[in-house]
């Protein structure tokens, strides 16, 4: 029988209040969390579709659906005869007329349901890119920011019993005090990208919990469950059949309630990737989850796994199915990626640059793989606009949220190659780390940074984000945008953090494959050798850096990006990838395979 703990530590409470802000900053659009254990109504499926590139649905109010009555009646838009899209999916990869396109899409869902007395429902979205609004039987229900994240809207008192219309305007412009900006390196994916789901709830129903080890511990959850509706107090019991963990706590006035207790849990690992079954049950709900159980913390200049070092085996990867060539969100998606990178030999896989759908983490923490979850405050972000700290907030609010209980996620990424020079950045980034570690303050934060210099083949590394960071995560492409300035065997590294461990989260450079005839010595051909010659420089360059625990290779697929224009070499795509958009393997994926393997 395992052993309880009913002593509550001051740690919960800092956390539950920070959470408690969050969602009030972004109230009515904060998703519920293990929406697969509820009662839905998947709204996927064929959507009509309006294509509007004037803006003009606008001013048309498309989401009210006017129709003809006398004779000189006459409306320039309808749904009845407009194409059909495919949900979840990204609009530029199911039309050749969209292929680049970047603007406002209309979709529109039909769909029946039966009211039962008693129930709440909730809209719930898994992500638009990249601005949403929202239209129900012609009453607009809320609105949403953010490309990568779930939002949801309650529509109790707006769905009606029988027939019901659902519009959405899509727009995936860019803009300059997004997140991202203007300039990114991938392919801007617009649509309703994820699941669409009815969500059906007693009116009183468990909103929220987290359910994961306590910093540092082996054997001891801190935690919490937080209710949604009267704040009645209720009895909460958290089983784990398997290891016959029994443990009941109350909510307060608030509907919170923490959860402290311990047990001899199986650890999760990527050897061993152990998941329990974890129910939640309160006087008017009933939850299951799959939940495991691990440690992660540095220590010195090490990372620990379970009190464990561990070297991270990682590689880079986007949200893009190279096969299709579209966005990346199902299930099987997910597998050829992560299996992809298992073959490889990772045990961690970097999600760039935003958080990739929850099938991705679930798959990856099934298969034994850390995740490394990602913020996209990419480059050029307008830290100094006004409106930039709540876009942050809630951004980071919404990726925690969703993912604060996959034990596979070990390092939350906030921000990736930003720069000094932009005003307000270190502020920004500052307040948002100490968020996100009152959101969670068992897993790595770090933020990536490649303003490094690189002179007389001595490489200063120094960024006032490193203040910030467990790890220092280091972009850097030695040997392609900067040439070598000497031996790699004889580069000398100058850390101003030098007790912190070293990550080197991107290095590579591009090459065709198959491209093997031209001249493999100059970096122009985009040959397999040349960038095969990287990486085997960057291995023995590896052994001159202090507290390195881990690389990433940028990355394991050629994938689309608009910006990449060399028309007999890259054809619209960035060619770093250590395989082809058609998954064949170059030469530098072997150099890289047996440099895990050695690992």
């Amino acid at each position: 029988m395992n052993k309880c703990i009913r002593t509550i530590t001051k740690e919960w409470i800092w956390v539950f209040l920070f959470t408690m802000i969050s969602i009030e900053l972004v109230n009515g659009q904060t998703a519920m969390v293990n929406i697969q254990s509820r009662e839905l109504t998947s709204l996927n499926g064929e959507w009509k579709a309006i294509i509007d590139p004037t803006g003009t649905g606008e001013y048309l109010q498309l989401w009210t659906e006017k129709k003809p009555v006398k004779k000189t009646d006459f409306y320039e838009y309808s749904f009845e005869e407009a194409p059909v899209l495919n949900v979840p999916g990204d609009f530029n990869s199911q039309m050749n007329e969209l292929t680049y396109f970047e603007g406002t899409v209309w979709h529109k869902k039909e769909f029946s349901y039966s009211l039962i007395e008693g129930k709440r429902l909730f809209l719930h979205f898994g992500a638009v890119n990249y601005l949403a609004e929202v239209y129900l039987n012609g009453e607009k229900i809320g609105s949403h920011e953010g490309g990568f994240t779930p939002f949801q809207f309650e529509v109790t008192d707006k769905i009606k019993d029988g027939d019901n219309a659902l519009i959405v305007k899509v727009n995936n412009n860019r803009k300059g005090n997004g997140l991202p900006g203007y300039g990114y390196d991938w392919f801007n994916y617009g649509g309703i990208t994820r699941d669409v789901d009815l969500i059906e709830t007693d009116n009183i129903f468990i909103e929220d919990y987290f359910i994961q080890l306590k910093k540092g511990s082996l054997d001891t959850v801190l935690g919490w469950v937080k209710m949604n509706g009267s704040h009645e107090k209720q009895d909460i019991e958290i089983e784990v059949p398997e290891l016959n963990l029994h443990y009941k706590t109350r909510t307060d006035d608030n509907g919170f309630a923490p959860l402290e207790f311990s047990s001899d849990f199986g650890l999760w690992s990527p050897e061993d990737p152990k998941l329990y079954r974890v129910t939640l049950k309160s006087d008017t709900d009933f939850l299951v989850d799959t939940i495991g159980f691990r440690s992660i913390e540095v220590q010195g200049n090490q990372v620990l796994l379970n009190r464990k070092p561990i070297f991270l085996k990682a590689v880079n990867i986007h949200e893009e199915n190279p096969q299709r060539m579209n966005r990346a969100y199902s299930k099987e998606d997910a597998q050829l990626l992560l299996n992809s990178a298992k073959e490889l030999g990772c045990n961690l896989v970097r999600l760039a640059h935003y958080p990739h759908s929850e099938n991705m983490v679930k798959e990856a923490e099934r298969l034994g793989i850390m995740v490394w979850d990602e913020l996209p405050v990419y480059q050029h972000i307008q830290f100094s606009d006004s409106l930039m700290p709540a876009k942050l907030e809630q951004m980071l609010q919404e990726m925690v949220g969703r993912d604060k209980n996959r034990c596979g996620v070990v390092v939350w990424a906030l921000s990736n190659e930003t720069y000094p020079s932009t005003p307000r950045r270190d502020d920004r980034l500052a307040e948002l780390t100490q968020k996100c570690r009152a959101l969670d303050s068992a897993r790595l934060i770090t933020h990536v940074v490649n303003t490094q210099g690189y002179k007389n083949n001595t490489v200063e590394v120094w960024d006032s984000l490193y203040h910030h960071s467990d790890i220092i995560a280091i972009n850097e492409y030695f040997g392609w945008y900067l040439p070598w300035q000497g031996k790699p065997s004889e580069t000398k590294w100058n850390i101003s953090f030098p007790d912190k461990p070293v990550f080197i989260s991107e290095f590579g450079g591009e090459a065709v494959y198959g491209n093997t005839d031209a001249p493999t010595d100059q970096a122009a051909y985009w040959t397999e050798g040349y960038q095969e010659k990287i990486y085997t420089d960057q291995i023995v360059m590896f052994n001159t850096m202090p507290n390195l625990v881990g690389v990433c290779p940028w990355l394991l697929y050629d994938y689309r990006s608009l910006g990449r224009m060399h028309s007999v070499y890259q054809k619209g795509y960035n060619r770093k990838g250590l395989m082809s958009e058609k998954g064949e393997k170059k030469k530098a994926w072997y150099v890289i395979k047996a440099y895990f393997d050695s690992k």
